[in-house]
């Protein structure tokens, strides 16, 4: 605010007060129409309606408060005109000595002292500028062509000097924070889930930790600062100047609130950029987006409104509008930021930031759900919060659901060599294992946004939202256990048809009893996956491994074990040694194979690998050592009874423990 060039009579205009004045106006000779009101000096010093300064000159030199109770006992009488329309008394002598006393105090704050240093010449002062502001009041109700007219422009004038040095103090002092004392959000810690692809389960981004609010303090005003602030404030909202109040406030704070955030790392990112951008580069981006978030909702939104409230304690509800106006121009700049992401190409590996940005919008509106924060300009601010939560929500929703498309699209004709747990298994079971973790904001979001098309329950009812299990130990439903529970089956349908790709049964029963086993101990491993799926699923996930590990014993072991039957090995009442030894040939040539085979199959589970060799051992090696024992004495006799008898039984036990291994030396013979 600029002080204003020497005013011509009737032309300063200024917020709330009154008429204007001309002091040459009006007719000649009003002076006599004018209501004569007795006005006493009661002591030394006191004016009265004809006393003038060279009264004073032979007296003591009076102080400003006894001017100013002077002036305050003219204002009294005035008080006391019933009709305003004639014109008022004199001027006494003794308000142009006050008027004059205080421009005085005005050019010594704009020459050598401050605003601020000595808190009584500040009182002093500040209750001066509340008499010359009622003064202006008060003599606004007369007649602009009353004897008034000149007192009336001389106060307004000085009164506009004193809100244009108090304007440039309160910058000052608004401008003199130091921000050094805030976070330092340079110490990087792993955040839930940074990434998702094929390659790898699990990824971690770096995002930075900030302190801990207890050492944090923004702003980081003095108190004697903020006791200034709240002393200018008061006087310029008093003397009608709350609108030049207000806006140095605001600029000042929005410019320092900004210049905070850009010191934190936090840049404005056009959705131009953004478009452009590798999600590499933006994660990093996104993860400090959230953290300033976080920082804000702690910090610096609370620190914010504290100062308000302290400036403006004679002023609630201007300190509730400047702290929201404050915090919505910054809610923009992270809405903005946020409707840049959603517009971004949608893939997988976007869902868990796109969470972590939804969960940091949806817990920054509680700070704005308070009893203070309930005027237009609030609602304005959590409505744009809210906006761009839902975008982001949509945007999850969508990542989600096209998971069962991609599911769909990978339909490849090659089958994963040695029946091992194929990439889809672990990508989805990994994705899903995750995404749980998200599981009561995914439940958000899909309760508000489950009618996106593509998805499972789009075209269904509308689900209540229910946590944990049934008694029958199947899961509560809910929309994002309805998609759940759909990716599943379409996983299983998936690696059905995959199976059968292998032309070996046997193989087909371990690469469902490895995928089979692969999902059943995710599930199992996550508190949060396992209450979505229920306890009967998994119960029914268990029989079907069972079922592919008979069918595994059945497909592989039947034909061995026929071989170890008595069953025609007697000939005309005699057992026959040729039938025998034929029997132990075939039975030696078959296990080779199925050991040169086996061998190289993958059961990467440790626990399936050594239960499927147990249950193979517990078939053929007791069954074999039987017939070894009861045969091997008609071969031994004879000439080379090795030639027929290849293993003993404790030869298949270890045999048996080579199986599926993944021999890397007997894939090249690997058939499927």
């Amino acid at each position: 605010m600029e002080k204003p060039p020497p005013e011509k009579s009737g032309s300063f205009s200024r917020n709330g007060n009154g008429n204007q004045m001309d002091d040459n106006s009006g007719p000649a000779g009003a002076e006599s129409e004018a209501v004569h009101v007795k006005f006493d000096c009661q002591q030394p010093g006191e004016c009265g309606p004809n006393s003038n300064l060279e009264e004073h000159s032979s007296g003591p030199e009076l102080s400003l408060p006894q001017v100013r109770k002077d002036v305050d006992r003219f204002l009294e009488s005035l008080s006391t005109i019933n009709d305003a329309s004639n014109n008022p008394p004199d001027v006494p002598s003794c308000v142009e000595s006050f008027l004059e006393m205080v421009q005085k105090i005005i050019t010594k704050y704009d020459s050598n002292a401050k605003f601020g240093q000595e808190q009584e010449d500040d009182s002093s002062f500040i209750e001066s500028l509340n008499c010359i502001s009622k003064l202006i009041n008060v003599l606004g109700e007369f007649p602009s062509n009353s004897t008034t007219a000149s007192c009336f422009n001389r106060a307004s004038t000085i009164l506009h000097l004193a809100m244009s040095l108090l304007d440039s103090e309160f910058r000052l002092a608004l401008e003199s924070c130091n921000q050094g004392n805030s976070a330092d959000l340079k110490s990087p810690k792993p955040s839930k889930q940074a990434s998702f692809s094929y390659r790898q389960e699990s990824a971690y981004c770096v995002i930075p930790e900030s302190k801990s609010s207890e050492d944090v303090e923004f702003p980081s005003y003095a108190s004697e600062a903020i006791s200034k602030m709240n002393r200018i404030a008061t006087a310029m909202i008093s003397s009608g100047y709350e609108s030049e109040c207000c806006m140095v406030y605001n600029m000042a704070r929005r410019n320092a609130f900004s210049s905070e955030l850009d010191r934190l790392g936090f840049e404005n990112i056009s959705i131009e950029d953004v478009q452009k951008m590798q999600w590499q580069s933006l994660e990093g981006v996104i993860s400090m987006w959230i953290t300033v978030i976080k920082h804000s909702s702690s910090i610096l939104f609370s620190g914010e409104r504290k100062l308000c409230s302290s400036i403006f304690s004679e002023h609630p509800s201007i300190s509730q509008t400047l702290f929201c106006h404050i915090a919505l121009a910054v809610a923009v700049r992270f809405v903005n930021f946020s409707d840049a992401i959603a517009l971004t190409k949608r893939s997988a590996e976007k869902l868990f930031k796109i969470l972590d940005m939804y969960e940091a919008l949806r817990d920054l509106i509680p700070f704005f759900d308070d009893d203070a924060c309930s005027s237009e300009c609030y609602e304005e601010l959590k409505s744009e919060i809210w906006a761009a939560k839902g975008r982001l929500g949509e945007v999850a929703v969508s990542i989600f659901c096209d998971l069962e498309n991609s599911i769909r699209r990978d339909n490849g004709r090659t089958p994963v060599p040695s029946g091992a747990v194929h990439p889809l298994t672990r990508f989805t079971m990994n994705y899903l294992k995750y995404a749980c973790e998200y599981k009561d904001t995914l439940e958000q979001v899909f309760q508000k946004h489950q009618k996106m098309e593509g998805c499972a329950n789009s075209n269904g009812p509308v689900l209540d939202t229910k946590n944990g299990a049934n008694d029958d130990g199947t899961p509560k439903t809910s929309p994002f256990s309805v998609q759940l529970n759909s990716i599943m089956d379409l996983l299983d349908e998936n690696l059905d048809m995959k199976s059968k790709l292998y032309r070996d049964p046997a193989l087909r029963c371990i690469f469902l009893m490895n995928n089979g086993r692969y999902i059943l101990q995710k599930i199992k491993g996550s508190d949060e996956i396992h209450e979505m799926m229920g306890d009967t699923w998994c119960r029914k996930r268990s029989s079907d491994l069972r079922q592919h590990h008979k069918a595994y014993t059945r497909e592989t072991w039947t034909r061995l074990l026929q071989c170890l039957n008595h069953d025609g090995l007697m000939a005309n009442g005699k057992l026959s040694k040729t039938i025998l030894k034929e029997r132990f040939k075939m039975f030696s040539a078959m296990f080779d194979e199925i050991h040169r085979t086996q061998s190289t199959w993958v059961v990467s589970d440790e626990q399936l690998q050594s239960e499927l060799r147990i249950s193979v051992s517990a078939v053929v090696t007791p069954a074999y050592r039987s017939f070894v024992g009861r045969f091997q004495q008609y071969l031994t006799s004879g000439r080379q009874p090795d030639k027929y008898i290849k293993y003993q039984p404790e030869d298949i036990e270890n045999l048996i423990d080579e199986l599926f291994d993944g021999n890397p030396t007997s894939m090249a013979r690997r058939r499927t």
